[in-house]
């Protein structure tokens, strides 16, 4: 359907009748290139369509009263919620002196396999079922002195050998006795750093000076999980309003500091923030109905080192929150933009067509995404699923025990979370979208 053969030409052309003055030349086939990603046929030879529905420009003027009005609309909606997350900061500040663990710390000491072989598990036993391991020590009581270790050699253990860099606790008991020492780990900072790297290198080569923003942006996500959540949560306050409180700060941050302020930006944060508060509800709903304890080995180590008791419910439902958000910011970002370019590409499409072209975006990239994140949880629960394999038990006690209920329930929580916010962030971004100035 051709459309648009007379408009105007001219930003400063009246509206109505007095406005088809000339036609405009023809535009090659195929070159409506928004009208084809909205999904509106085009014919070949047709002209592009005009600026309004009324006939008006694309003049360079001042915003309409409507783009001030969805400006005024995005500042009333996200003001209050960055003043509730300043509140919630101050509120959770950690203060005083946090708590400790009560066991005894050891040192860890840096060292090097230089030998090993075949040993005695206990000496004369002449079974061989160990193995002999001669550390150099680099530093701790006795740096530049050789140190013998009879470490198992069973399935769960690592295989050790000459050049291996590794790490050894130190009790503190006499420095001269091997059996104040264990082996403990390998050293793993220099292939970290040399990999922390080249991730940096690639986004900066590939995002430029936006790749420099988002790498601070990541360091800002860092120091407010280090400065704020963490120590928040073992002061005692709630983890889940803790991790809220947390996910909001991040967001504000993150999504301005890498995308700038706009309207645009704005709306993808009020997108996942709607979203980010309806992942809490959730986790926290079904989180109670399936009765989850959230005591596994990590948490109950925890709760050992402090000596004191920790909610653990709370701990699991606010790692379910924080690990949403950076799925959600994807989504978001991804959604407002595309509406944006949708919009910039053919400014005659109103909020109804942005939102219906966006849709059909978003529904590929929701599709991709919830498989994504179902992938992940499943590969990080690999072996939980393998030791169910091997047990024999059925695919109901399974799915129901303890471990596997909570990934379930992460992996359902968060996809529930990243489906709403495309028709969210999607709606939004074409209201605010269709009332910009082109």
């Amino acid at each position: 359907m051709a459309v648009g053969r007379h408009a105007a030409t001219s930003a400063d052309a009246p509206a109505g009748p007095a406005a088809e003055q000339g036609p405009r030349p023809p535009v090659e086939p195929g070159h409506d290139l928004a009208g084809a990603a909205a999904g509106l046929p085009v014919e070949d030879g047709a002209s592009p369509r005009p600026a309004s529905a009324t006939g008006h420009g694309h003049g360079h003027g001042p915003a309409t009263p409507a783009g001030r009005r969805a400006r005024l609309l995005l500042a009333a909606l996200l003001v209050p919620a960055a003043l509730a997350t300043l509140v919630g900061l101050v509120l959770f500040w950690p203060h005083g002196a946090l708590p400790h663990t009560s066991q005894p710390v050891q040192q860890l000491v840096d060292a090097e396999v230089i030998a090993a072989q075949a040993a005695d598990c206990t000496p004369g036993s002449g079974d061989k079922a160990c193995a002999g391991l001669t550390l150099h020590m680099d530093d701790g009581p006795l740096p530049g002195r050789d140190l013998v270790q009879i470490v198992p050699v069973e399935p769960s253990t690592p295989r050790f050998a000459v050049g291996d860099r590794v790490r050894v606790a130190w009790s503190g008991a006499d420095p001269a006795d091997p059996g104040s020492y264990q082996v403990v780990e390998f050293q793993r900072g220099t292939p970290l750093v040399w990999l922390g790297i080249a991730f940096a290198a690639a986004v900066l080569v590939l995002g430029r000076w936006r790749g420099l923003a988002a790498l601070v942006a990541l360091g800002a996500s860092l120091v407010v999980l280090v400065l704020f959540v963490l120590p928040a949560i073992l002061a005692g306050s709630s983890p889940v309003w803790v991790a809220v409180v947390g996910a909001c700060l991040i967001m504000f941050v993150v999504l301005y500091l890498t995308h700038g302020p706009s309207a645009r930006t704005s709306t993808a944060v009020l997108g996942t923030l709607v979203s980010l508060l309806l992942i809490a509800l959730l986790s926290t709903v079904f989180g109670a109905a399936t009765r989850l304890t959230g005591l596994d080995d990590t948490t109950s180590s925890l709760i050992a080192a402090l000596g004191a008791p920790v909610d653990a419910r709370g701990l699991l439902l606010a790692g379910m929150v924080i690990g949403a958000l950076g799925v959600l910011d994807d989504v978001t970002v991804t959604q407002t933009s595309a509406v944006w370019e949708l919009r910039a590409a053919n400014p005659a499409l109103g909020a109804r067509e942005l939102f219906a072209a966006g849709m059909r975006i978003g529904r590929d990239h929701v599709s991709s995404a919830v498989n994504t994140l179902v992938l992940a949880y499943a590969g990080a629960a690999l072996p939980l699923m393998l030791l169910f394999t091997v047990t024999g038990q059925g695919p109901a006690d399974v799915l129901t025990s303890q471990d596997v209920a909570t990934e379930i329930v992460r992996t359902l929580v968060g996809s529930i979370g990243l489906v709403a916010a495309v028709p969210i962030t999607t709606a939004l971004a074409a209201v605010v979208a269709s009332r910009e100035r082109p």
